[in-house]
């Protein structure tokens, strides 16, 4: 098996060296070797080996990597920020094999067809992308062929447990709210409308990984003998040969190594890690290059600009829930973990998310939501029928215990497309210098990201409070409504049937209330994308249509940071199909498999 803490002395040169071992880069670097075995290919990667660690591949933990002493994950802070109540946005990005697809919390879902078509880029259209969605898919459950895949490597399902009266009384409100249930809300058009969770759980209950469904099976079976891996390496550096990338640099238990690429570098390291590679390769903007002590090769503005994230609010509330109905028992410590993963407990195969939803608002809404983001609405929403403002996901369970006690369910909303901006560059030349981060959260102007979240906060509010799971609020997880509000937090009625429930009504108080909550609470679902974007170069574009980074040879970006604008999903689903589509440039330029 050639996966190694310490790259053996006698590899000094590869054909191919993709810089990360994330998602994108496990599909590129396992397509690359399928098409021939004799491609000599070394993959490096920052964290650590991931095979068969149940932290990964059993589902139900997914909550470890957010540890604090997590060594799967790192925590990018950004600095103290006015638009977050002078708190840091604090962003998580995956470091182990496998990447994202290894730590997150396994939902799956798609963009819009409208999303891919607004990159506007030669062979990157929704109907040109489909395919490799489709490729890397095998879908339980019903769908249309012709929108998912049957046969690829990551199995999509419902798992191995669910808790179908929370999904059901979910699905009954939302319906009642107008929102139908769709058997299939990532089909690239369907909104305003729920679906019970598909998730990368195949139906026997494992996580489906990148490392695990594309790169250890070759790294195992004999037949691709030219695959290498190197873990716990972090990549500092692309190297050159004139204005061709020749190899990369990086440091391995201390010592620092230097390795050729014959053939192609391909940079793999995320929306948060790619920026800094080309950066401290002297790729970037002259300006921050110059003040982080770095010779400019190529002035090259668009590197590390444009960070964007979706925002995400997560709210809590009361239930009725049995213990074995929610994954509370993790963050309180009470499930017995080693005893349920003995037993292969069919708990141990489930995310605990349950439905989601893809939102947009009615006339009345946007009423309610003013002149400047009705100016925004009609360019950007009115005439693109498919674009939600915001997606919703029913969580069984809290981000955190409460001093009640007793189980809870959480509705999560986050924007579709976010309007802020915000930038990640490196300070020094050092790979232990730090990093320039602003995640940039609600900097957009006239403040239609807040307006976003706000109009979300309602929106799940009245789920939730409809669910016959429902059994309160918590105050001190709710705005700070004054004593009179109509608005504050209410206890469960069980003589006010949910059908017959009257919305809330909201003063100006209670909105500056709302906004002030979500200012101090706001995080991301770490959907970092980018900062490297495949676009025109006089638009700041980093990369063109085959990948390629600009003024350079022999040297692509295949990672989420190439995304020239956001998607309505969690963004997995998109990390995967850019592999495929990357992996599927590069066989053929380099003419591999004919």
């Amino acid at each position: 098996m050639p996966l190694y803490t310490e790259l053996p002395a006698d590899i000094e040169s590869v054909d191919v060296i993709i810089a990360g071992g994330g998602t994108a880069a496990c599909v590129v670097a396992s397509r690359l070797s399928d098409a021939d075995p004799s491609l000599s290919i070394l993959v490096v990667e920052a964290g650590p080996n991931s095979y068969q660690d149940p932290t990964i591949t059993v589902p139900f933990l997914f909550f470890s990597h957010l540890m604090p002493t997590s060594k799967t994950m790192t925590f990018h802070v950004g600095q103290p920020s006015p638009f977050l109540g002078d708190r840091p946005a604090i962003v998580p990005t995956a470091k182990v094999l496998g990447g994202g697809s290894a730590v997150n919390f396994l939902m799956y879902s798609r963009g819009q067809r409208s999303d891919f078509d607004s990159w506007a880029m030669p062979g990157w259209s929704a109907d040109e992308l489909l395919p490799y969605m489709k490729k890397f898919e095998t879908y339980h459950g019903k769908c249309d062929t012709a929108v998912h895949g049957t046969d690829g490597p990551i199995h999509i399902s419902e798992g191995t447990f669910s808790v179908p009266r929370a999904t059901d009384t979910f699905v009954h409100v939302s319906e009642k709210m107008g929102w139908k249930e769709q058997p299939d809300i990532s089909d690239l058009k369907t909104v305003n409308a729920v679906q019970r969770a598909k998730r990368y759980i195949s139906p026997q209950g494992q996580r489906q990984d990148a490392s695990h469904a594309y790169l250890h099976p070759r790294l195992m079976d004999g037949k691709h003998p030219n695959l290498h891996v190197v873990v716990e390496s972090k990549v500092v550096s692309v190297t050159f040969d004139g204005d061709r990338a020749s190899g990369v640099t990086f440091v391995s238990g201390g010592t620092t190594r230097t390795i050729k690429a014959s053939k192609q570098v391909v940079v793999s390291c995320g929306a948060c890690g790619t920026p800094p590679v080309l950066e401290r390769s002297g790729i970037g903007a002259k300006d921050v290059l110059e003040r982080a002590n770095v010779p400019v090769l190529v002035d090259l503005p668009g590197v590390g600009d444009g960070y964007e994230d979706h925002h995400t609010m997560t709210y809590q509330y009361k239930s009725d829930l049995a213990a074995e109905e929610t994954l509370d028992g993790i963050i309180t410590g009470t499930f017995d973990i080693p005893g349920m993963l003995q037993r292969g407990d069919k708990i141990t195969g489930w995310n605990c998310l349950e439905g989601t939803g893809k939102l947009r608002p009615d006339d009345k809404d946007l009423g309610h939501l003013g002149p400047q983001f009705q100016e925004v609405w009609d360019r950007d929403f009115k005439n693109q029928a498919d674009r939600p403002l915001t997606l919703m996901v029913l969580i069984m369970g809290g981000e955190e215990p409460v001093p009640e006690g007793g189980q809870h369910f959480s509705m999560s909303v986050f924007t579709a497309y976010p309007y802020s901006r915000g930038h990640m560059h490196i300070t020094g030349p050092g790979v232990d210098d730090p990093l320039d981060f602003d995640a940039g959260l609600f900097n957009d102007d006239n403040s239609i990201d807040l307006l976003t979240c706000r109009w979300a906060y309602k929106k799940q509010r009245e789920v939730a409070r409809r669910l016959n799971i429902f059994r309160g609020e918590f105050k001190d997880k709710m705005p700070a409504y004054s004593a009179n509000s109509k608005a504050k937090a209410e206890e469960y009625n069980k003589a006010v049937s949910s059908d017959t429930l009257a919305d809330h009504e909201y003063t100006a108080e209670d909105d500056a209330a709302i906004d002030e909550f979500i200012k101090k609470r706001v995080s991301t679902p770490w959907h970092s994308l980018g900062t490297a974007k495949m676009a025109p170069r006089e638009a700041k574009g980093v990369v063109d249509e085959t990948l390629s980074v600009y003024g350079i040879k022999g040297l692509k970006i295949a990672d989420l940071s190439i995304c020239p604008k956001n998607v309505a999903a969690h963004t997995n689903a998109t990390a995967f199909m850019v592999g495929e589509k990357a992996a599927d440039i590069l066989i053929k330029e380099l003419g591999l498999g004919a």
